[in-house]
């Protein structure tokens, strides 16, 4: 999961940057307060980096709330003082939080500047952020590869990973996304768009509980899919296109999945692209119903009756178009006049 949440330091934290070159400043934590990065405390060096370590670092931590922790060590390269970034996510934090904090990390290291990271700490209890963690951590990282950012990325979702089981009432956090409770009445929805009840279903999430809830059940045409669509909210919708094609009746269940782009929260837009996948497996494989097409669109205004044709039905070239000569220049003159040559006897 590579995406970014498009959070930045706000300006009283970019300003800060600036007084960690002059050598004063030992630890700073930094939040994601209001979408973005905030300067939450700092302290000022004591003792020797060990020491200020211990005394410091502990004092931080919270026990719910992910956060970012910059900590200078005493050596120094050609780009300034040498910082140990740790990132600081609990496993009794939300699931959102954790993904909000990861999805941010590339972003602070850029914004503070990368080069004056030499090294990297992950917790998630306090033991493994403490000094005699960090010490253990440097003891077992004997020349380890580098990782692209890729590969550092899917490190960090490995040890947030939660392993629970797969009933469809359990939350459930993968490499794939995030898999929320469904609420009963989503299942009767679909239940009934299956027996041609109904054609249409919308469904939401429910940010503060994270729950996947019903938003709406109807029986409509499809020119009236574009009313459907809210306009500042994210859904995930499914419709049941009844429509011919070359003379053949047809019935298309479609996925539907509309962002209205940034008039959306960031937490909205995160948890609704990270909640797509699960659901589309709990829809498919565990309650069997056949998504001929998954679409993705930004307003409702494109979900015409051409459109769901074109997207299911695509045309096909029935031929090559001809390449034609360019003509030359239309000043260069006449054409030469060559006399052939004959044979010498």
């Amino acid at each position: 999961m590579s995406h970014q949440t498009g959070i930045r330091a706000n300006e009283a934290l970019r300003k800060f940057f600036g007084n960690c070159r002059s050598g004063s400043i030992r630890v700073f934590k930094v939040s994601i307060e209001n979408e973005e990065l905030t300067l939450s405390s700092y302290k000022e060096a004591v003792g020797t980096w060990e020491e200020d370590y211990g005394a410091f670092v502990h004092t931080l931590i919270e026990d719910e709330q992910p956060s970012f922790i910059l900590f200078r060590l005493d050596s120094q390269n050609t780009s300034g003082y040498e910082w140990l970034f740790i990132s600081w996510s609990p496993d009794s934090s939300h699931v959102r939080q954790k993904m909000l904090y990861a999805s941010t990390k590339a972003t602070l290291k850029q914004e503070f500047g990368s080069g004056q990271i030499k090294e990297e700490l992950y917790g998630t209890i306090p033991e493994e952020v403490s000094l005699r963690g960090f010490h253990r951590y440097k003891s077992a990282a004997v020349e380890p590869a580098p990782l692209t950012h890729a590969e550092e990325e899917l490190a960090l979702l490995k040890r947030t990973e939660v392993s629970v089981g797969m009933s469809i009432d359990s939350r459930q956090q993968t490499l794939s996304g995030v898999a929320f409770p469904i609420s009963s009445q989503v299942l009767e929805a679909i239940r009934a768009l299956q027996s041609n009840k109904v054609n249409y279903v919308q469904l939401k999430i429910d940010l503060k509980e994270e729950e996947i809830l019903l938003d709406n059940v109807d029986n409509i045409h499809v020119n009236k899919l574009v009313e459907k669509v809210p306009s500042d909210n994210a859904r995930y919708h499914l419709f049941n296109f009844k429509h011919t094609h070359e003379g053949d009746y047809m019935e298309s269940v479609v996925f539907i999945y509309s962002m209205p782009g940034y008039s959306c929260s960031i937490k909205e837009r995160m948890l609704y692209s990270s909640c797509k996948g699960p659901l589309l497996d709990t829809i498919e494989n565990k309650l069997g119903v056949a998504i001929v097409k998954k679409l993705e669109i930004d307003s409702g205004s494109e979900l015409t009756e051409d459109y769901l044709q074109d997207e299911l039905h695509p045309k096909k070239k029935l031929h090559t178009v001809k390449f034609d000569k360019p003509k030359g220049p239309p000043n260069r003159g006449a054409k030469r006049i060559t006399k052939p040559q004959t044979a010498v006897n």
